[in-house]
């Protein structure tokens, strides 16, 4: 009789906390029937209060240098029990816990139960993370296309659509001129012709845009090898280093992979200064990545530069593709833009993430 009661003060008093196993059964099961993802932390956050009869149970997650409290229940108390969240050894935020009562401590018991808690949330933690991840990515790449298909909108309503209707009225003029005047005539023609190389210049830049022509006819490596001699003749000194058993690469990630080199040498030739570039690829056969890197020995990576629309679209369209890119200053000197990508572009997966070397 004395341990059943002494079973229900504990229960009472500390919850479930001498029955592990129905905490961690609930938690699972709460989480089983949690569809949205923005409700799993809170979930986990306010089902380790009740069965625990704690105060207060948050989440914070780590974000960039920040962290933020993504989830919380009860009211904050000073000084509370921080038990970090960990997933493959990566610590991606903690567990914040307030003791029942202001200057008591968790017991061992207490403590091995918040532990394994802890890894339960870990867990939880990490597949939001990549929920919100693969979300955010997918809204930009939305964002970057619809944006892409309202320039060539503009380009096309704007700029192709009057010249070539204008080039369609001058013709009936030089038609009706042929035989009053065959003079003007041929001066019209002329400038139709002028127009219409405008035109075509007009869609061989429109076309570039959707798929650089150099890549169709030189491929991925001849194409960075013409980009590299280009911006050589311009007093840059370029090495590109390059397999030459590259095997053959989704569309996606050709573009992708020629895209970034591009924007990286654009970057190196406007803003750092810079007297010497290196270009290199490699492929790590066993998780079929294609790593692309870019070095220059200029002045490094400002605070203004890192913010900027071409460093943004370099690691959108590495992440597009599943893929990541980081941009970073040098430690003997300069910019290293690294990018991974997936040798077949997978469809719907997560941006990988890597942490900077």
């Amino acid at each position: 009789l004395r341990d059943r009661l002494q079973r229900g003060v504990n229960h009472l008093m500390y919850g479930e906390r001498d029955d592990p196993y129905a905490v961690i059964s609930r938690l699972g099961e709460r989480l089983e029937g949690t569809l949205a993802p923005e409700s799993v932390l809170p979930t986990v956050a306010r089902t380790v209060r009740e069965a625990l009869k704690l105060p207060y149970a948050a989440i914070v997650l780590r974000e960039g240098e920040n962290s933020v409290v993504a989830a919380e229940s009860g009211s904050p108390v000073d000084e509370p029990l921080r038990l970090p969240l960990v997933h493959q050894g990566e610590t991606i935020g903690e567990l914040i816990l307030a003791p029942r009562a202001r200057g008591e401590e968790f017991t061992l018991a207490d403590r091995r139960l918040l532990e394994d808690l802890a890894r339960q949330a870990g867990i939880a933690a990490y597949t939001v993370r990549l929920t919100t991840d693969l979300q955010r990515s997918r809204e930009r790449l939305v964002s970057m296309r619809e944006e892409e298909r309202r320039r060539m909108r503009r380009d096309l309503h704007d700029g192709l659509g009057p010249m070539l209707g204008s080039l369609t009225l001058k013709l009936d003029v030089a038609d009706d001129l042929v035989e009053e005047d065959p003079a003007a005539a041929r001066a019209l023609i002329h400038s139709l012709k002028t127009q219409s190389q405008s035109a075509v210049t007009d869609i061989r830049r429109l076309v570039y845009a959707l798929r650089p022509p150099a890549l169709d006819d030189l491929g991925l490596v001849g194409a960075i090898r013409e980009t590299a001699a280009q911006y050589g003749a311009n007093g840059l000194l370029v090495s590109v280093e390059i397999p030459k058993d590259l095997p053959p690469l989704s569309a996606a990630v050709e573009v992708a992979a020629y895209r970034i080199a591009q924007e990286a040498m654009t970057n190196v030739a406007r803003h750092a200064a810079a007297t010497k570039c290196s270009i290199s690829l490699t492929l790590d056969e066993e998780t079929e990545m294609l790593s692309l890197e870019v070095r220059d020995d200029g002045r490094g990576l400002s605070s203004e530069r890192g913010q900027g629309v071409g460093l943004s679209s370099m690691r959108e369209r590495a992440e597009e593709i599943s893929g990541d890119c980081i941009v970073e200053s040098s430690p003997t000197g300069g910019t290293r833009v690294s990018a991974s990508l997936p040798c077949v572009s997978p469809i719907g997966k997560t941006p990988r993430k890597r942490t900077k070397e």
